[in-house]
């Protein structure tokens, strides 16, 4: 046990969102404390720190069970020397190419029927694997108005657009007023039939996930909260809670994971990640090949890796906890479903499958009524 468990069961103040903020880890100093910097590194790791910062909350961190980079929790918040050491080809620090499909400051616009609102870049927890790490230069900053007002009348004048998301950095460190403005602006928009909110709150602080909050969110429903939980160590009663406060007041919610090397890349870590997450009523939407953003290359499995754990999945647990394996494909070519195909041919009236246990099946009947 850490110094920061044993200060959780003896603190009052761990269960305020406000003091983990106001307490987050985010120094040098702190990194030295850990034992992750030595003499010979510290040169490297100023260089590091330049470029890609480093905070987390005393919660998150509280859940390493383990000071060193074996740890899936130490390893997707403690910064690496690797993440300015290793790289693959064709990474680069906008492979989605956000930027080019940015049609007004802070919106992308890459698919027809949806677009995606960057409200901020502050995140209570900086992952090491993000990918919008190109943003962590920048000092803080929020959505104004004024480029709000820019966004709503360019959903105005598309009509195909029918979903909203809001993503950041966390859109839920945006002040709840402010929030509650920006859903309602959204939300009056005729076309728009879902607002999303991508938010990383429930893992990384479930504390700020309140009643109050929750009834906020419910005046504008529908709305999916898409959570991002990479490691079963990451639920607990405080995360439970949170989804229980979001269920209870009608938000649907769903998860994304990144396949992330030495976290999450074992068959029984993601069995038992997704069927958590369907016990917490949250819906595992998609396990990501994480994508080739510089910095985070050393998280990358193989391609070939993501299929064989998605593959093994079919069987072992329930299809309501199994997500889609995808490639978000670098250039805003968008994304592509890399799951198993249990399909070998179709000959005629015949069709030839594959069973989850490897079983050879002929199905008749295959052309259907003709």
């Amino acid at each position: 046990m850490n110094k920061l468990t044993e200060l959780s069961n003896k603190n009052s103040n761990w269960s305020k969102w406000k003091w983990h903020i106001k307490n987050r880890l985010k120094s040098i100093e702190f990194l030295e404390y850990i034992g992750i910097i030595s003499q010979s590194l510290k040169e490297k790791f100023k260089l590091l720190l330049k470029r890609y910062h480093f905070a987390t909350t005393p919660y998150y961190f509280s859940l390493c069970k383990r000071l060193d980079y074996t740890d899936p929790i130490f390893r997707q918040i403690i910064p690496s020397i690797e993440e300015i050491e290793f790289n693959l080809p064709g990474s680069n620090p906008d492979p989605l190419a956000e930027e080019k499909y940015s049609v007004t400051p802070h919106l992308i616009h890459r698919y027809p029927d949806r677009v995606l609102i960057v409200t901020t870049n502050f995140c209570a927890s900086y992952c090491r694997h993000c990918n919008r790490k190109r943003f962590w230069s920048e000092k803080p900053w929020v959505l104004s108005k004024r480029e709000l007002e820019q966004i709503i009348f360019y959903i105005k004048t598309n009509k195909h657009i029918r979903e909203v998301i809001l993503s950041g950095g966390d859109p839920f460190f945006i002040n709840q007023s402010y929030l509650e403005y920006i859903l309602s602006r959204i939300r009056r928009i005729k076309t728009v039939e879902v607002i999303r909110i991508g938010t990383r709150v429930p893992v990384v602080l479930p504390m700020k996930i309140t009643p109050i909050l929750g009834k906020m969110l419910k005046r504008y429903r529908p709305i999916w909260i898409n959570t991002h939980f990479n490691h079963p160590q990451e639920i607990t009663k405080e995360t439970e809670k949170a989804a229980d406060i979001l269920s209870l007041h009608g938000i649907a919610m769903a998860n994304q994971t990144v396949l992330l090397k030495g976290v999450n890349d074992d068959l029984n870590t993601l069995a038992q990640l997704f069927t958590s997450l369907e016990r917490m009523l949250i819906k595992p939407y998609y396990l990501f090949h994480c994508d080739s953003v510089s910095g985070t290359d050393h998280f990358r499995t193989s391609i070939e890796k993501g299929i064989e754990l998605i593959s093994a999945l079919e069987g072992k647990i329930g299809g309501l906890c199994i997500p889609k394996f995808v490639v978000d494909l670098p250039n805003g070519a968008g994304k592509a479903p890399c799951g198993p195909n249990f399909l070998e041919k179709i000959d005629g009236d015949i069709a030839i499958f594959k069973t989850w246990e490897g079983k050879k099946f002929v199905y008749k009947g295959a052309q259907g009524a003709t």
